[in-house]
């Protein structure tokens, strides 16, 4: 059997709009990018990116969309993401873009990426910062940036291993 490979891009919503990040759905924004990709590409960009392309992450307070397509057809993908112009969710249109930060092989590799993008991101708060309650707040965000996994769940898998 042969093994398709993906690509993961990880994107971010940018809009002036808060109400754009919130009202934001997985449905709504895979229905604007395979849109956009039509009107760039065709039918052609739209048949190769549609073989394998999912939302496959969302996050509406961050902004943060992680899209999966197929190893081939990342590069149509990506170039269609700049002419996403706006997403709509229930009757209304809200005016955003996408920004791509990153193009992984694997979705770890993509949470790696996104931890580090947000370290800096917080660096760049902290050096705006005007009080000291505000430093105090975005330092202890900073020392919790991490990607671990549950110790919890792991030794309970060992536990049960070891008592049958």
């Amino acid at each position: 059997m042969v093994r398709f490979k993906n690509r993961y891009v990880l994107c971010e919503v940018v809009s002036e709009d808060p109400r754009c990040r919130q009202c934001i759905e997985d449905r709504a924004l895979g229905l604007a990018v395979r849109d956009a990709i039509a009107r760039v590409h065709g039918d052609y960009g739209l048949a190769c990116c549609s073989i394998s392309f999912t939302v496959k992450y969302l996050n509406a307070y961050t902004g943060t969309v992680l899209l999966r397509c197929r190893k081939d057809s990342y590069r149509l993908l990506c170039s269609a993401l700049p002419f996403v112009r706006y997403l709509e969710s229930r009757a209304q249109r809200y005016p955003c873009l996408l920004n791509t930060l990153h193009v992984g092989g694997t979705i770890r590799t993509c949470q790696k990426f996104l931890i580090q993008y947000n370290r800096t991101q917080l660096l760049r708060l902290l050096q705006n910062c005007t009080n000291e309650e505000e430093r105090q707040c975005i330092q202890k965000s900073l020392l919790s940036c991490s990607l671990t996994e549950e110790q919890s769940q792991s030794g309970d898998e060992e536990e049960d291993d070891g008592t049958e």
